[in-house]
């Protein structure tokens, strides 16, 4: 979609389609819908890797109801699971390693410190889970190091583009990435009063 520098002469749903080898699935691709949630793990091990692109992709896809909304999960969509406790006051701290990750250890980890050794009712109950979120999004305005007052107003979450800038700098900078769960962000972003 960015190669020819004019990703909105694309239709996400229609290059979705063209991958997609499942004759079956491939008619979901002509459905209406109201949004697209793109959710995807920043796997900075991967050889294809590309800092300048993922910015490229997270600065333009940035509305549900139109493009599509990027929500990016540091290092990976584990990082939900990644908490010894809820609540667990460490997780502000928790880090994955760029070596870590490259060893493909990462997920091992994450079963090894989660409170239950397993994803299964991980978060059982919608407090624990709005305990969870509730984590995440501090997290998120540590990570980014922004001021949730902007123009007076209260932010509820931070830009996306700050929290990956952020994560990229961190990954330069000390081969480190703040575990971050992000895809959690869509029910910050439909319907805040669902989280108390």
């Amino acid at each position: 979609m960015f190669r020819d520098d004019d990703p909105a002469s694309m239709d996400i749903l229609q290059i979705l389609k063209e991958h997609e080898r499942d004759l079956e699935k491939k008619k979901l691709f002509d459905e209406r819908y109201s949004d697209i949630l793109l959710i995807f793990d920043l796997d900075p091990q991967d050889p294809a890797f590309s800092a300048d692109k993922i910015v490229e992709m997270a600065s333009y896809f940035v509305e549900s109801s139109d493009m599509g909304k990027l929500y990016l999960n540091y290092p990976m969509v584990e990082a939900f699971y990644h908490m010894k406790s809820i609540p667990d006051e460490e997780y502000y701290h928790y880090t994955a390693s760029l070596e870590e990750l490259r060893n493909h250890k990462y997920k091992e980890r994450v079963t090894r410190e989660n409170r239950n050794h397993s994803y299964a009712k991980f978060a059982a109950t919608k407090e624990e889970c709005d305990i969870v979120i509730g984590q995440n999004i501090k997290k998120s305005w540590i990570v980014a190091e922004t001021k949730q007052l902007v123009d007076d107003m209260m932010q509820l979450l931070p830009d996306s583009v700050d929290i990956l800038k952020a994560q990229l700098s961190n990954l330069k900078e000390q081969q480190l990435v703040p575990v971050l769960c992000t895809c959690v962000f869509y029910i910050v972003d439909y319907n805040s009063s669902l989280l108390r």
